[in-house]
């Protein structure tokens, strides 16, 4: 240890995510071995906005239990303090969170998030913050590591949910379509949709023809009017696709025109258009569900469970090290996987996308090569 960290912060930023409050357990139970005191942040960087309302103390008892729960016990929040809305203009305040840090006398910070939280922890490396980043969003986008937390809790979710409207579709013959997140990746839908067996998967890499997605509903269920087909061909067919996902000929639908401190939209809708040109240019029934936040809600799975313990006992070794400005990254196939630490300016500009020319039939839309006729 290098004899000058003793006192340390930790907060969550952006969406929750299971795998959080395992990670902070994680951070406080090696940081105590390694004798640093760990101070919790509450909602995210806001916080830091204003600390003297917005900390508590964490030790080993505080977070016994955390590692059980979903979601984050921090709080958090999508603030940006490189750009915080001020009237007509936005306001750079990211020097009040150095001075902030500075009041707490907290030598180092420990952020956990995605592209956006982990986009300022990148930036506040660059004026000198002593900063470690944990990689969360259950989109699985962030660049450079191969897991981010939550991510399998929200593929588990979201496989129930597949699996679960079979039953309603199958029984009425409708055409389930089911909107999950996934803003520029589609790694959540791809997944799933295959965990799940759904007959056809959309996804923002490859912007679909609605031509086709009809032509492939029609070759799967026939002409629902003909007794014959009745009982020979697929009863119903359920579409996943992702919310940021849109038609050659259209754009990303959004819930309405605001946008987040980080400047981005609110997407949602598009598997409501999608249901809708069903109903209007097929002869089918259709439905859509957005699933919204409950996809990422609940208990942690265990891989989340155990990648948040791994990846804050690894930030409690990079913070005693003096590795900052780093980020835990995952190489291999979690849990059994490797940890180390990559520069945090990855992660600006950039995100983890599906490799469509691997893993994506762009003529099926669906997995490639998975020698299924789903």
């Amino acid at each position: 240890m290098t004899g000058e960290i003793r006192r340390i912060g930790v907060l969550t930023g952006g969406g929750d995510a299971p795998g959080l409050n395992p990670a902070i357990k994680g951070l406080v139970y090696r940081g105590s071995e390694l004798g640093l005191s760990v101070v919790g942040l509450f909602d995210g960087w806001r916080g830091l906005l204003d600390p003297l309302a917005d900390f508590m103390p964490l030790d080993r008892d505080t977070v016994s239990r955390w590692d059980r729960d979903g979601g984050t016990n921090l709080g958090s929040s999508r603030t940006n303090p490189f750009r915080i809305p001020s009237e007509a203009r936005s306001l750079d305040r990211s020097d009040e969170v150095i001075k902030n840090i500075a009041k707490l006398q907290l030598e180092a910070v420990v952020a956990c998030g995605g592209e956006d939280t982990l986009g300022v922890a990148a930036q506040l490396a660059e004026k000198g913050v002593r900063v470690v980043g944990i990689p969360k969003t259950i989109d699985k986008d962030l660049a450079g590591t191969d897991y981010t937390l939550g991510f399998d809790t929200a593929l588990r979710n979201v496989t129930e949910v597949i699996e679960r409207s079979r039953t309603p579709a199958g029984s009425h013959r409708w055409v389930q379509v089911i909107e999950v997140m996934g803003r520029h990746a589609g790694h959540l839908a791809l997944w799933s949709g295959v965990a799940g067996q759904a007959h056809l998967i959309l996804i923002p890499e490859h912007p679909f023809r609605y031509d086709k997605v009809f032509q492939l509903l029609r070759d799967r269920l026939g002409e629902p009017d003909l007794a014959r087909d009745r009982f020979h061909r697929s009863r119903y067919s359920v579409i996943v696709i992702s919310e940021g996902a849109y038609a050659q000929d259209g754009q990303t639908v959004t819930i309405d025109d605001r946008h987040d401190a980080f400047g981005h939209a609110r997407l949602g809708g598009i598997g409501e258009v999608l249901a809708k040109k069903i109903m209007d240019e097929t002869p089918y029934e259709a439905r859509a569900v957005a699933l919204g936040h409950p996809q990422r809600g609940g208990a942690p799975s265990p891989v989340d469970r155990i990648m948040g313990l791994m990846f804050g006992a690894r930030a409690a070794d990079a913070v005693a090290k003096g590795d900052f400005g780093k980020m835990i990254s995952s190489q291999g196939i979690a849990p059994a996987c490797d940890l180390s630490l990559t520069d945090l300016s990855v992660v600006r500009g950039k995100i983890n996308t599906v490799d469509v020319e691997i893993y994506y039939d762009t003529d099926r839309y669906h997995m490639k090569n998975l020698g299924m006729n789903l």
